[in-house]
C-alpha cells in the first residue's frame, strides 16, 4: 500500500464537512509527506465513522474490490472506524473481520445478475439502519453506479439525514438500452447526495454528461509514482 495513502484520505474528510455538493476528480501527483487530517473545530481532532456500501467486496475480486479495502485500510490508519457492507458469497455470511480489524457485514442477501442484489427499494431499510445506528455511522460512503446496494443504502442514509458520498468507477455510453436505464437511476441517486468522486478525468467528463453537475471542487489523487 502507497505510504502517501493518508494524504488523499484526509482531502475527501475535508471535503465532507461541508453541505455542499461536488464533484470531484483524481489527478495523480507525487508527494513525500504525508499529512494528517485534523478537523479545527473547537481545537480538537474529529474521527469519522464511515459505512463503505456496495455489492462488490472481496472474496471477490476487481477494481472496485480492491478500491474499497485499501481506503478503507487508509482511513484505519488514521483512526477512524470504518465498516464495509456487502452482500453474501457463498457460506460467506454475517459479520467477518479482515485486516486491522477492518469489519464487514456480509448481509445474507443473493446475487441475482452479475454480483448484483434483486432492487427492493424499501426492504433493505430494516437492517441499513440497523447497521447505521449500532455502528453510530457519520458517513455513508457508496461505490459503483452499477450496485443495487449501494444505490438504496444512499437513499435510506439521506432519508435518515447521514452525510453521503458517491464515487463512481466506470463508464457508460448514452445510446443503448442498459445505459439510458443507469443514468436515471444514477440521476436519481446523485439529486439529493453531499459529494460526488470520479477516479479519473474520463470518468468525471463521462459523470458531469450522464448528471448534467457543474463541478465545483477539485481533489488530488496522491499517489506513489515510484511503486
Amino acid at each position: 500500500m502507497p505510504s502517501s495513502c493518508p494524504t488523499l484520505v484526509s482531502s475527501l474528510l475535508q471535503i465532507h464537512e461541508h453541505g455542499q455538493r461536488f464533484l470531484l476528480f483524481f489527478q495523480p501527483i507525487v508527494t513525500s509527506q504525508v499529512s494528517v487530517f485534523r478537523n479545527t473545530m473547537d481545537g480538537q481532532s474529529r474521527k469519522h465513522r464511515i459505512l463503505m456500501v456496495s455489492d462488490f467486496f472481496f472474496p471477490n475480486f476487481g477494481g472496485v474490490e480492491s478500491h474499497i479495502y485499501y481506503l478503507s485500510q487508509c482511513l484505519l490508519k488514521l483512526r477512524h472506524k470504518v465498516v464495509v457492507m456487502t452482500h453474501a458469497y457463498g457460506k460467506r455470511s454475517g459479520v467477518r473481520y479482515v485486516t486491522d480489524g477492518l469489519k464487514v457485514y456480509y448481509v445474507p442477501w443473493r446475487p441475482f445478475l452479475m454480483q448484483n442484489t434483486l432492487p427492493t427499494l424499501f426492504m433493505t431499510f430494516p437492517i441499513i439502519r440497523t447497521i447505521l445506528i449500532r455502528e453510530k455511522i457519520s458517513v455513508v460512503h457508496g461505490h459503483q453506479a452499477f450496485s443495487t446496494m449501494c444505490h438504496e443504502a444512499l437513499m435510506h442514509a439521506r432519508t435518515m439525514g447521514y452525510k453521503v458520498v458517491f464515487t463512481d468507477h466506470s463508464l457508460y455510453g448514452f445510446a443503448d438500452v442498459g445505459s439510458i436505464h443507469m443514468n436515471k437511476v444514477l440521476q436519481f441517486t446523485l439529486a439529493d447526495i453531499d459529494q460526488a468522486i470520479c477516479v479519473s478525468h474520463t470518468s468525471k467528463e463521462n459523470t458531469v454528461l450522464r448528471f448534467v453537475l457543474l463541478l465545483e471542487a477539485m481533489v488530488q489523487n496522491v499517489c506513489d509514482l515510484k511503486r
